[in-house]
């Protein structure tokens, strides 16, 4: 995979948080989300590459959104590319003006993310300390203990992400009977996810179920960044679980580690929205704004950060 599209991603990036941004604690989700919808769209064809939607935002019947199956791009540049992408990952943290919405791709050759349908997914994150420490199918308090000693830490100095949901209450019990300490978010699991590789973050470790789409883009991000995850899919219904078949998947009861997820030469391509834990929010200024942007390439390792200013009567502006 070329890696020249890393930096050619980052402008799509960009584009969406420079348009979700100016819905920034509107309280209208939908209208900030389909702000960057339409921006990343636009953006991804004027690129020269041939790219196909595999992880998106719906299905095909539920356009304008991003869906599963969309080709993007002009249809060049040799070897297709698959394309995982959450325009506004962080609908709700948007409207209400919180922290951690990003715009967010996941790039990677055809094949190389798990095709997973918009449903429930179960996961355990974690940063290079504790990489080969975790089993999805063990106690939080039995990967907190393996967490700690892989990491060199206490239980208690651990720092766990979790979303904060009804379906949640007894991971959270079981974790506050460790000793381990929480961080409860209402949104944004692909921010948290990626939080426990970053060295100061404070997270060690993210637990729960969201979205498996969003399950597979921060694995990309974790293949870039040395970390771990492994994953299991929550099958609501018979209709899910034909979904499912349908996309591929062979078993109900499948553990997904970080290469089932995202493998091969995988890209991630970030731009904050509101200012986060590991990038900074959009910041208007009189004719332009400045963004906070991160590149990552796993096949080298290597991680960008960009500061971009933005002009805006020279460049297009997709809406906003």
């Amino acid at each position: 995979m070329n890696r020249n599209l890393a930096l050619e991603f980052v402008r799509v990036t960009e584009a969406a948080a420079l348009s979700a941004g100016r819905w920034i604690g509107r309280g209208d989700k939908n209208a900030a989300d389909q702000a960057a919808v339409t921006a990343m769209r636009e953006s991804f064809n004027s690129m020269d590459f041939d790219g196909l939607v595999v992880i998106g935002e719906g299905e095909m019947d539920e356009a304008p959104m991003l869906y599963i199956g969309e080709k993007v791009g002009m249809g060049k540049g040799g070897h297709r590319i698959d394309i995982a992408c959450d325009p506004l990952e962080g609908t709700s943290i948007t409207a209400k003006g919180g922290s951690e919405a990003i715009a967010c791709i996941a790039a990677a050759e055809e094949g190389g993310f798990l095709h997973a349908p918009d449903m429930y997914m179960n996961k355990i994150a974690v940063g290079p300390s504790a990489k080969g420490a975790i089993d999805i199918t063990k106690s939080p308090t039995w990967n907190l203990q393996e967490i700690a000693k892989a990491s060199k830490k206490h239980v208690e100095d651990l720092c766990v992400i979790i979303l904060d949901r009804d379906r949640h209450k007894s991971i959270i019990q079981e974790v506050r009977g460790t000793g381990a300490r929480i961080r409860l978010i209402g949104d944004g699991d692909v921010s948290a996810a990626i939080a426990t590789a970053i060295d100061d973050s404070g997270v060690d470790v993210l637990f729960g179920s969201g979205g498996a789409p969003e399950g597979v883009i921060a694995a990309a991000a974790l293949r870039c960044l040395g970390g771990d995850m492994q994953a299991t899919l929550v099958f609501e219904n018979e209709t899910e679980w034909t979904r499912a078949q349908k996309m591929g998947i062979k078993s109900k009861d499948q553990i997904y580690g970080l290469n089932d997820l995202a493998k091969g030469n995988v890209m991630f391509i970030a731009t904050g929205v509101t200012n986060g834990s590991f990038l900074r929010g959009v910041r208007y200024f009189g004719g332009g704004a400045k963004t906070h942007s991160v590149v990552m390439r796993s096949q080298t390792g290597t991680v960008r950060e960009i500061e971009a200013k933005h002009a805006f009567d020279s460049k297009p502006r997709y809406g906003w």
